[in-house]
This record gives C-alpha cells, sequence and structure tokens, in this order.
C-alpha cells in the first residue's frame, strides 16, 4: 500500500478516513505546541478569550522547534517532542479546539485515544531523531506567537510539504498501535 498524502486543514471526515497502520505525509498548515502552549490556550478557553490562531481542523505537532532570524523565522530543527507529556492537557484541548491529527512520538493515553474517538481526530507517529528531516518539509514560518513562552514553547505556524512519513499509529475508530504492541508483549511475557 502506498503512502497517503493529506492536507491541513482537513475535515473531520477525512480525519476519521485516517486508519492505524496507514503510512502518511502531511502538508499544508502545522501548529507546533507543547506544555506551556496548552496550559496558556487552555486558560484562554476557561476565560471565553479566543486564540490569536485557529486550531479546529489543523494539524498540531507536538514540538518545540529550535529556529533561526534572517530576514524572516527559518526552521533549523523540528523533531518531534514525547507526546505523554501533554497526556493531562490533551483531553480538554482537544475538546475545546478540535485539531484533525495530532503528531508527535510515543503515543498518548487510552483516554486520549477515546477523546480522539469523540471528536474525530488522528495520532501520527513521527521518527525520533529525525529533527533536521523535519525542518526540510517545514519550508515556511507563517507566524508565531506567544514569544514570551520560549522558543521551544511558543506556538509556530508552519506550512508543511511532504512531512513524514507518519504512521497513523491511534485513530478515531478505538485502535492504537502502541496499546496494540505493548498488550501483545504483556500477553507474552505471561506465557514465559
Amino acid at each position: 500500500m502506498s503512502p497517503r498524502e493529506i492536507t491541513s486543514p482537513m475535515s473531520e471526515q477525512e480525519a476519521r478516513s485516517l486508519r492505524a497502520g496507514e503510512i502518511v505525509f502531511l502538508s499544508g498548515e502545522v501548529l507546533t505546541a507543547r506544555d506551556e502552549a496548552h496550559i496558556r490556550a487552555l486558560e484562554l478557553s476557561r476565560e471565553g478569550r479566543p486564540l490569536p490562531f485557529e486550531m479546529h481542523g489543523r494539524a498540531l505537532y507536538h514540538c518545540g522547534p529550535i529556529m533561526m532570524r534572517d530576514d524572516n523565522w527559518k526552521v533549523v530543527a523540528a523533531g518531534p517532542t514525547t507526546s505523554a507529556r501533554m497526556d493531562s492537557l490533551e483531553t480538554e484541548f482537544l475538546r475545546a479546539f478540535r485539531p484533525s491529527v495530532i503528531v508527535g512520538k510515543g503515543g498518548m493515553s487510552l483516554e486520549t485515544l477515546k477523546t480522539m474517538g469523540e471528536i474525530g481526530c488522528a495520532y501520527l507517529a513521527f521518527t525520533g531523531g529525525a529533527a533536521v528531516i523535519a525542518a526540510e518539509a517545514l519550508p515556511e514560518v507563517l507566524g508565531v506567537e506567544w514569544e514570551d513562552l520560549g522558543m521551544p514553547e511558543a506556538v509556530w505556524r508552519m506550512r508543511a510539504e511532504r512531512l513524514g512519513p507518519l504512521v497513523v499509529a491511534m485513530d478515531s475508530h478505538g485502535r492504537s498501535l502502541f496499546h496494540e504492541v505493548e498488550s501483545d508483549v504483556h500477553s507474552r511475557a505471561l506465557l514465559l
């Protein structure tokens, strides 16, 4: 099966069409957000205040990029952050802002998986240690918000051109490759 091309923003229906095990390349608008950005976004949401960027239907990248500025911002390195760091915030974040896909590494909890099913979202795993390859697939910075949080914690809006390959590791139908492997390893250990 050849890799699939997907574009952000995407509809809920398109996000729901992604199935665990598929290989995809992502193009279009990608927004980075780590712990501090999640916290700030949720504080604004709880106060009924809008975000300075649109997240609905977009790709959320768990990433703290290294950036350089000449005339314009340029992505130097953009490897994925371990997504489990955001687990305690992700369910509320997903319900409030409804991104179509999350890009990260290491997977997320079963509670987050359940919420992904509620809103129509998929988790795309990117290889750790491939920060320069990721940067090459992010040729344009569209904007930055919350620079006061620091470079890795700010929200960077970028245009992706075939970011990947990415593995659909968690889908909106309740499948998580991470949890399936964990369960299989546990079952095998019990047989020993």
